[in-house]
């Protein structure tokens, strides 16, 4: 059997803050706010693949209410993610991601990200695609008040040949 989610996330740019995408630090001069380290990327993935097995959203797992994931990095929340996926008997056939961002240019951070994920996420780097689009200006991402990600996941069920 092979699922799909579809996951979202947003966060308001601002001063004083570090830019985490996809684990990864990008230099710049604005980073996202958030409870968590605020990776949009890493949490419209976990929404995406906690949707694939239906299992609810980042919001119901990592509550924004709780202090233990106060600043916490995301990755962290994503191997989670994965481990409710294998307590479940699903496996991770492929992720597909856009990053909506006018500023700053991620094009020559997409393979170190893509890198990232696939190890944090112990999967090939093959199955993992990351893209980067601007909004010509328009819109809150266009006028770099904010960065938003989509993602979508597919996994199948690992079936035991026990039963």
């Amino acid at each position: 059997m092979v699922r799909f989610g579809i996951g979202y996330d947003v966060h308001r740019l601002v001063e004083g803050r570090k830019l985490i995408l996809g684990n990864v630090e990008i230099d710049h001069h604005l980073g996202l706010l958030g409870h968590s380290d605020a990776d949009v990327l890493i949490h419209a993935i976990i929404d995406a693949m906690l949707g694939a097995a239906g299992l609810g959203d980042i919001g119901q797992h990592f509550p924004d209410s709780d202090q233990k994931y106060k600043d916490i990095n995301s990755a962290k929340l994503l191997i989670s993610a994965k481990n409710l996926l294998d307590e479940q008997g699903y496996k991770i056939g492929n992720i597909d991601t856009i990053i909506i961002a006018q500023k700053p240019k991620l094009s020559p951070h997409i393979k170190k990200i893509r890198q990232r994920l696939a190890e944090i996420l112990n999967v090939n780097e093959n199955f993992i695609n990351v893209k980067a689009k601007t909004e010509e200006g328009l819109g809150f991402t266009g006028s770099e008040e904010g960065i938003a990600a989509y993602a979508i996941v597919g996994i199948s069920q690992i079936f035991n040949s026990a039963f």
